[in-house]
């Protein structure tokens, strides 16, 4: 459960990204706007100076035509005229684009027309578009503060929104990283709407009901087989009691040994999943219990206890260690379960170090498969055809265990080659 929260601490909120892209898309939409009206009002500003000049000079050339007075800001050949403007080919109305700005005056739109034949004066009418172009800064300054100001007032409502939708992801989130930690009750249950969102959590109840049953299934078939099979193993262990010595009677009692042994942990795991054990707590010290632990298994391993070592177990100098309150039956169980995975899979020497409340074990063989590491351990699954053989149960057990005294159980691989495992009880 926990890396699942990590990874979601690890990301950006969802909220904040789905508020940001509706704050870039408004933004890109009022520049869009923006850039539009600005370009659609220029326009039309000068198709009316240009209209205005070409009316002008119509009536002012009317009113020179018929009195020899120039009228509405009419004059002759003025010397500003623009050049296309200066010598017209023909007696036609023109107008032309002056950008030039002089003070308050400027850009312009000039209309020009000959008063008579080539060589008569020009009379030209300049229009102003100054006082326009004014208005129209207006305008985009207007635009402009009005598209922040809605902007400031619709992104608290984007948040809220995109906030609605992270959280309902969210929980479905948690109900999915619940159910990968072993809690098959988990469920996301009825959500708000009828949207991909509500799809999704929808489909992860009917996953963790599907998983449920297969699981359940599962661990009632082991369980029965376990119960089954615990008659029949313990007739046949006192039937090898009844044969005579020899090394037929060695090897089928050893084969009914390791037998009874694969019931007995299918048993363990059985009682494990159906949550009905229950630790029997004592303060102890989480040296002593170890050494002991190790000591039952009969293997060749070295113990440190608080930098206190042995250079073997029988030698009996290992130090006691912290006092932890903590199953002692349950936390040897662990104990010789990950010694006895590190004999059986790795090689030698393997080391056990007790340093507060932590256990490492750790052996110099091939190390823990990456499948193992990346999905942990699996029922009757040893991984690599290196790490030796065996049923696939001493992890699983170890690690339903440790769940149960509330301690963690980490597994890795050493830098320098090894299986390490670390066992950190609590506080």
């Amino acid at each position: 459960m926990r890396r699942y929260q990590r990874l979601w601490a690890g990301r950006a909120s969802l909220r904040w990204k789905i508020a940001a892209l509706a704050a870039a898309t408004a933004c890109l939409v009022v520049a869009a706007v923006g850039v539009l009206v600005h370009l659609w009002t220029a326009h039309d500003i000068r198709d009316r100076a240009e209209a205005q000049a070409f009316n002008t000079v119509y009536s002012a050339m009317d009113v020179y035509r018929r009195t020899g007075a120039l009228a509405d800001g009419a004059r002759l050949d003025p010397a500003d005229l623009p050049a296309p403007l200066a010598h017209p080919a023909d007696g036609a109305r023109h107008t032309a684009y002056d950008g030039h700005v002089e003070g308050n005056s400027g850009p312009s739109v000039w209309g020009a027309q000959r008063t008579g034949g080539p060589g008569s004066p020009v009379l030209a009418v300049q229009v102003n578009m100054s006082g326009d172009l004014y208005t129209l800064r207006r305008l985009d300054l207007i635009m402009t503060v009005a598209s922040l100001a809605a902007l400031a007032l619709a992104t608290p409502f984007a948040v809220y929104g995109a906030g609605l939708l992270a959280r309902r992801l969210r929980r479905v989130s948690e109900t999915a990283g619940r159910i990968s930690a072993g809690d098959l009750d988990a469920r996301t249950g009825p959500t708000k709407g009828r949207d991909e969102v509500a799809d999704i959590a929808a489909v992860v109840d009917l996953m963790a009901d599907s998983l449920g049953r297969r699981l359940r299934t599962e661990r009632r078939f082991t369980a029965d087989v376990a119960h089954e099979l615990r008659t029949p193993v313990g007739g046949l262990l006192a039937a090898a009691d009844l044969l005579p010595p020899g090394e037929t009677e060695d090897l089928l009692r050893a084969r009914v040994r390791d037998l009874r042994g694969l019931v007995e942990d299918l048993l363990e795991i059985s009682r494990l999943d159906a949550g009905v054990e229950e630790p029997v707590r004592a303060r102890v010290p989480l040296g002593a219990v170890v050494s002991e632990a190790v000591a039952r298994t009969g293997l060749d391993t070295e113990v440190t206890v608080d930098g206190g070592a042995g250079d073997d177990i029988d030698a009996g100098d290992a130090g006691r260690g912290e006092s932890v309150e903590t199953d002692p039956r349950r936390l040897e169980r662990i104990v010789s379960n990950l010694v006895g995975n590190a004999h059986r899979h790795g090689n030698g020497p393997v080391r056990v170090t007790v340093e507060g409340r932590t256990v490492v074990v750790r052996d110099h063989g091939p190390g823990f498969p990456e499948e193992l590491l990346r999905d942990g351990p699996r029922r009757f699954h040893t991984g690599a055809g290196e790490r030796g053989t065996g049923h696939g149960l001493g992890l699983t057990i170890a690690l339903g265990q440790a769940r149960l005294l509330g301690a963690e159980l980490r597994l890795d691989n050493a830098p320098d080659g090894g299986a390490v495992a670390t066992l950190r009880l609590p506080d």
